[in-house]
């Protein structure tokens, strides 16, 4: 049933909580997000496990300095493996420009194959009320996203209620990620702007980011299989 769509937040401390998580979900995920929390408890060597798991790995560090430092980062950081790396597009233009050609050329010079490279617009935990920017959210994520298509990138970070406008701005090959994913009737917990799988899709993600409503499940397997049935009627 593994649908590559799927993304599962691996939000722990521990190295064994990771294990016991991917795991109990075996061949039913392949995809997984490690974020500041896990990463900055445990180290890359949660990413070399994943990859000997056969998993893909979407590196959650939203890199955000001026555009040398984060062009470096992000080159460090491709070393480990990670399939989807990202950057904050709060960092302006010449930042993600300068990202993008230092993956590209140091991959090229490698010979291995460049991550995608995506940005994050508006956190998915902030709110219409507690939002302080000149335009709407939704009007400055769709300009961030298109920024971000402009300076080279493969796609974005967005709550699944932008992802119409952004795919209807940005076409159908810019790759739009969305957390704040919750199925009907879970918790809503920290997130305010969200959505059901099947109606993100519907939306335009091709990714879906979702953490709470599997790994805090009582059966996360059960949990994780029930997305993917929703998922797969899209």
């Amino acid at each position: 049933m593994a649908d590559e769509r799927l993304i599962v937040a691996l939000d722990f401390h521990k190295f064994d909580e990771v294990k016991n998580l991917v795991n109990d979900l075996g061949d039913s995920v392949i995809f997984y997000k490690v974020g500041m929390e896990l990463f900055y408890s445990v180290g890359a060597g949660v990413i070399d496990w994943l990859k000997s798991q056969n998993k893909k790995v979407f590196l959650d560090l939203k890199l955000h300095d001026i555009p040398n430092t984060v062009a470096g980062g992000l080159c460090s950081l491709m070393n480990l493996g990670a399939d989807i790396l990202n950057v904050h597009a709060a960092g302006g233009f010449t930042m993600m420009k300068n990202a993008a050609e230092a993956l590209r050329e140091e991959s090229a010079k490698r010979g291995i194959v460049k991550p995608k490279l995506i940005a994050i617009t508006v956190l998915t935990s902030i709110n219409q009320a507690e939002w302080c920017g000149a335009l709407k959210i939704s009007e400055q994520v769709v300009q961030f996203a298109k920024l971000a298509q402009d300076a080279g990138l493969d796609g974005v970070v967005a709550s699944p209620q932008e992802a119409k406008l952004i795919r209807e701005n940005c076409g159908e090959n810019f790759l739009i990620v969305t957390p704040g994913i919750r199925p009907a009737g879970s918790d809503i917990n920290d997130q305010s702007r969200i959505s059901t799988p099947a109606a993100a899709l519907k939306n335009g993600a091709n990714y879906l980011v979702i953490g709470r409503p599997i790994r805090a499940a009582e059966n996360p397997k059960l949990a994780a299989e029930k997305i993917l049935a929703e998922m797969s009627e899209v």
